[in-house]
């Protein structure tokens, strides 16, 4: 499946990726606030959160790395990063507001890196795995950086309803729905699956060895 980058298209997906860099840049930086770090090696993490998953993917479908080719996502990221360090020292942040964040990036990059993918001609299982990719590698990027455990390895499911929702959106698009309501209702889906999730508990089996 080829999607053709129309102008219309390449507005709605401008919108996308945005909002996935200031969200995941903001779960950063709430992330790197736990450690207490001081405003650049915040902002360090806020770029790798923000930029990391999709840089990764365009390196892997050899194009030119978007904040790269145009540095208002850079901008964005950076912008995130200084307002919620500013907030935080205004107003009380609950803990769990990065929960909120991180899931809300998780949806916007996971259904623009699949729609990244699908325009330049990736096969449709790759271009959804390259979703969750693109969803998930900015926050092993954050936890690591914060020398903690990534959360997509031991929280409840969080690559599982980013592949789904990936595969969602590909599945839309199948039928011939339109790009922009096929892209909110998959990111929606994301991201209220994340979050109920969260709330229930809801896990994949752990790896363990028969005692």
């Amino acid at each position: 499946m080829i999607v053709n980058p129309t102008p219309a298209l390449l507005d709605n997906l401008y919108w996308i990726t945005l909002i996935a860099v200031i969200v995941s840049s903001a779960s950063g930086v709430l992330k790197a606030g736990f450690s207490q770090f001081d405003l650049f090696g915040v902002i360090i993490i806020a770029i790798a959160t923000g930029l990391g998953g999709g840089s990764l993917r365009d390196m892997l479908l050899d194009r030119e790395v978007f904040w790269i080719r145009d540095q208002g996502f850079f901008i964005a990221s950076l912008g995130s990063a200084v307002a919620i360090f500013i907030t935080a020292r205004l107003m009380v942040i609950p803990p769990r507001f990065f929960l909120i964040a991180d899931a809300a990036g998780l949806a916007a990059f996971g259904v623009a890196g699949t729609l990244v993918s699908l325009m330049v001609g990736a096969p449709w299982l790759v271009a959804s795995f390259m979703g969750v990719m693109t969803g998930t590698m900015g926050g092993i990027f954050r936890d690591v950086l914060s020398n903690e455990p990534p959360v997509v390895f031991q929280s409840p499911l969080y690559a599982t309803v980013s592949w789904g929702g990936s595969l969602m959106f590909i599945g839309l698009l199948y039928f011939h729905f339109d790009v922009t309501y096929a892209a909110v209702f998959a990111g929606l889906s994301i991201f209220l699956a994340r979050m109920l999730a969260i709330r229930f508990n809801i896990s994949l089996p752990r790896f363990r060895f028969k005692s």
